[in-house]
């Protein structure tokens, strides 16, 4: 896999490209690639950090695999490409940011204008293969994105990390609570939110107000 990704992520991970494990994710990545109908295409995998610069990232919002339906996936969680129907978690987190923003849903679930903002849109795996959700699930990406956690923790304060669902849930344990900020709420698919646990969080005005209180930018979501 020939890593191409944005300078200060570079320099950041450049490290963890060379560890053992990630070479052997590289050749099973570049097997099923060469094998199967696999998302988001090869130029998108490592998307969330071309559209996110280290610099830049203020906000992590976390997910787990990419979308394996046809041309939805575009290398950033919970976004599909312009002109697609939008899935059911993401329909709610558009209907969350109405109710808690008063803004209008949009047409395009595209999140591409979050992360130029500085969001990261990062899911623990990077890579699926087509119709079977989870299936490069232990293969090592969530090594590589523990570790990518893990710098960001380190390296970086006063973050404001969204993590929904119980899967995210369990990074609570890579991020240090004192240096930067924590938002859980429930997971946004309908099974989760019709329960009473997604709708109601206020995560995004809750977000926006902490990076208000730095001195930086609140996102336009």
């Amino acid at each position: 896999m020939n890593v191409t990704i944005e300078p200060g992520w570079k320099s950041c991970l450049e490290q963890e490209f060379q560890k053992p494990y990630f070479k052997e994710l590289a050749e099973f990545v570049r097997q099923e690639y060469q094998q199967y109908t696999c998302y988001p295409k090869g130029s998108e995998i490592f998307a969330a950090f071309e559209h996110a610069s280290f610099d830049k990232t203020k906000v992590v919002i976390i997910g787990q695999d990419p979308y394996h339906g046809s041309g939805q996936a575009n290398g950033l969680c919970f976004s599909v490409r312009d002109g697609l129907a939008h899935p059911p978690s993401l329909v709610n987190i558009f209907k969350e940011i109405g109710q808690d923003l008063g803004k209008p849903y949009p047409r395009s679930g595209n999140l591409e204008h979050w992360a130029a903002q500085g969001v990261l849109l990062l899911n623990a795996t990077l890579t699926v293969r087509a119709q079977q959700a989870g299936s490069h699930q232990n293969k090592g990406w969530e090594t590589f994105t523990d570790a990518v956690i893990r710098k960001l923790d380190k390296e970086k304060e006063g973050l404001v990390f969204l993590l929904w669902g119980g899967y995210a849930r369990k990074k609570v344990r890579l991020i240090d609570a004192d240096r930067h900020h924590i938002l859980t709420a429930g997971h946004p698919s309908p099974l989760s939110a019709n329960r009473g646990l997604w709708f109601g969080n206020r995560h995004f005005s809750k977000a926006n107000e902490i990076l208000r209180k730095q001195g930086k930018s609140p996102i336009s979501w």
